[in-house]
Formats: structure tokens, sequence, C-alpha cells
């Protein structure tokens, strides 16, 4: 997420090839001369006869931005873990996670050290530079938002919207007036100032185009922020140039995350979900609001297209999906929520019958590093045993987990409620 190389997209999603070749001819011939061919000989039968589209145009994703100015989105893959708002204009990428909100408060939230020391502790690795990889399964759906019962307040949740809209604004102004100006190279400058590092020459001309002392004021100021929205402004701030300090601030502070992640995922099992986008999500909102004014038929560019899925079909298999795990919502109070099963009962007979497959290093490592390196590959910066007792006070050792963090992420994500949020908030971008 560099500067816009403004390159376009043909994006026929919703149209009928006869609705295509008569509205945009151009565009129509475009796509019968280079894609059709292909196309003719792919081996799948929605890829041939749905020659015009993407090959994955996401549906869902597109029904969860419909209506949305912007979103959120973050590169999958990067030395530095940055979001912010792109224009419902651009068309996402499989490189990008997109985030379907528009509320500067999240954009804040997950800005901040906080979820950036989540997502680098639950996140994976790749490529040459090792660097960290955005899962949305282990980073996003088990990341515990501030809410009020943390002390988020109505003053505090505007104080983080400001200061993640001047930060949003900042950075972007900055690019927009200096055209090497990238996101990479204004986090590496900031990286030096924190620890103390000497700027070379060409650190400094970043520094003085982006103004980069502005950005570490308005990071600092927002995780001071993020940290008394959670209640815990005693952590201080991020001892940067002390490599003990902050491993033992980051450390702190996972073993509370951990601690609130167990709590939401016992409130989401007994049926109270602290949705992010409610009126999205919330299953009893959407379904009021179409008692109240029912969707019409979809015509014209919405018309459904043989073999390809409606964005009405898609919403109501959906909803229908997630009836199983919403209905003891509406139901007695004394109803339970059943617990799903701990993941060695459910992955017993795909482990009798599939020998395990060799895995590259991640961090936290699923083994110690001493091992990683005898093994000729690069060691992580953590071993389990740092990691093990956060894992058995989240219960999630009592349950029959294994290796690493990341490992019991899914005690969140495979409650009742959990799977709501993976479904409606956060799409990868292949289109």
């Amino acid at each position: 997420m560099a500067t816009s190389r403004d390159v376009l997209v043909i994006d026929a999603f919703g149209m009928s090839a006869e609705h295509l070749r008569e509205r945009f001819p151009a565009v129509f011939q475009w796509l019968v001369e280079r894609v059709k061919p292909e196309r003719d000989s792919n081996n799948r039968a929605s890829y041939r006869n749905n020659w015009w589209f993407h090959g994955e145009p996401r549906k869902v994703m597109r029904g969860q931005l419909s209506g949305l100015p912007r979103y959120i989105a973050t590169v999958e893959t990067a030395k530095h873990r940055v979001f912010q708002f792109l224009d419902a204009a651009v068309l996402p990428d499989n490189m990008l996670v997109a985030i379907a909100t528009n509320d500067s408060i999240h954009l804040g939230v997950l800005s901040s050290q906080v979820h950036v020391e989540w997502a680098l502790a639950a996140g994976g690795r790749l490529g040459v530079g090792n660097d960290p990889r955005y899962n949305k399964s282990r980073c996003f759906e088990t990341f515990p938002f501030p809410h009020d019962d943390t002390g988020l307040t109505p003053a505090l949740t505007e104080r983080i919207r400001q200061l993640a809209e001047q930060l949003d604004a900042h950075r972007k102004a900055r690019q927009a007036a200096h055209e090497s100006v990238t996101l990479t190279g204004l986090y590496n400058v900031l990286d030096k100032l924190r620890r103390g590092e000497p700027l070379n020459a060409k650190d400094k001309a970043l520094h003085e185009q982006g103004l980069v002392s502005v950005l570490q004021s308005l990071h600092d100021e927002l995780d001071a922020a993020v940290l008394q929205a959670y209640g815990w402004s005693d952590l201080g701030a991020v001892p940067w140039a002390d490599e003990a300090a902050r491993a033992a601030w980051t450390e702190t502070l996972l073993e509370r995350l951990v601690a609130l992640n167990a709590k939401r995922a016992a409130e989401e099992a007994a049926g109270t979900v602290r949705w992010l986008r409610p009126e999205f999500q919330d299953p009893a909102r959407r379904a009021a609001a179409a008692s109240v004014a029912p969707q019409p038929e979809p015509v014209g560019e919405q018309a459904g297209i043989d073999g390809v899925e409606s964005e009405a079909e898609a919403e109501a298999r959906t909803d229908a999906a997630s009836d199983g795990v919403q209905t003891p919502v509406n139901a007695s109070a004394a109803t339970a929520q059943p617990w799903p099963p701990p993941c060695p009962s459910r992955c017993a007979p795909w482990r009798s019958c599939c020998p395990p497959a060799p895995r590259r290093c991640r961090c936290p490592p699923s083994k110690p590093a001493s091992k990683a390196k005898a093994r000729g590959r690069k060691a992580c910066p953590a071993s389990w045993k740092r990691w093990k007792p956060w894992a058995a006070r989240s219960g999630w050792a009592a349950a029959g987990g294994g290796e690493g963090l990341g490992r019991w992420s899914q005690f969140a994500t495979t409650s009742a409620f959990g799977p709501l949020i993976a479904l409606h908030l956060v799409t990868k971008g292949t289109h």
C-alpha cells in the first residue's frame, strides 16, 4: 500500500454478457479477445461459462463492503503492520486483507501497538525477510477489542477516532506531497527514531519529507489512548530503546489480552456478542430491518446469472448456515450454549490417516528456537516455554491444545458467535 499506481480494473460483476455488450461494447470486445480464449479452455465450468467475471468475484466481500464509503485494509505480508482507509472505489487485490468498517475507532485500535503486538505474536512469517504475515483467523478474529467493560467511554472513543483520522490523513498527505515517500520508508525511519539509532542521509531526507516526528507523536498519543480504553494505562509507554524492558512490556500486554480473549469467548458462549458493526452483524437487527423494508428481487444488472450464485442466494445461504449457532439467542435464557468439542477430538480422524506435513518456522515457534537453528532455519525470537503459561491460563491447555500461541486462538473463533465476525467483517480481497 504505497502511492497509487493509477491502475484500472475491468469489473463486470452483476452484469450478464448481453448487458455488458450493450452498455460497454469496447470493454466487451476487449474481454472477448483477451480473456475468453483462455477461459474457454479452463477446467472449471463456472470460469468457462462466466468468462467476463473475475475468477473469484468475492460476492460475500462485496456484500460486506456495500454501502460503505471506505474500508480498512492492510497488506497480508509486510515488514511493518500498517492499517489505512481505502476508498470504496478501490477494489482490493488478493494480497490485501479488507476489513468492512468505516469507523475510525477500529482503525485506531488496529493501528495501536496493542494490536500490532498481538498480530506479531499470533501471525506467521513468510519470505526471505521473514516478514510478518497477517492471518485474519488468528490475528483479527481472536483479537479482543476494548469495550465499555474495559473502560472505553464515549469521550475516549472520540479521542481515538480523532487520532486515527489524523494518522491516516498525515501519511496520505506526505505521500501525495512527495512521490518518493512510501509507508515502508516512513516506518523504517520511525523504527530508528524509536530505538535511538542514527539516521543516514537517506533517512534524514525521508524524515524531513515524511515529517516522521509528527508520525511518531501521533502513534504515541494513540497508543496511550488505546491503553486507557483497555484500562491498562499502568503499562506506560512502550520502552522502545530497551529490548529487555520492551520484551517484558509485551509479555505483560499479551497476558492481559489472552485473559480478555478468554472472557470474550465465554461471553459469546453464553449468548452475549459485542458486535463491531452491530447494524450489519447482529442477526436480530438485520431481521428487524428486513421485516420493515424488505428488499426487492434483483433486476437488471443484479439479476441472476446462470452458474453464478446471486447476492440474495448468497445471503440466504449465509443466514441458513448461521441459524444453527444463532438460535440460542432467541431461545429461553435457560438454554445453555453448546461448547464445541476440543480440537484433538475434531482432528483425530484426519490425524489417523494423514501424516503431518512439514512446517516452516513460525513465531512463536512450535518448538524451541535451538531446534529450529539445528535444522538450518532462521530461529524465531521466542520459545515455547515463554508462551506456555499464557495458554494454560487461557484454559487452552486444559482443552487439549498443543503448540504455540496461534493454536489457542481457535478458542474464541470456534465459539457459537465467533464465526459471525469472520463471516461479516474480514475478507481477503481476491476478486
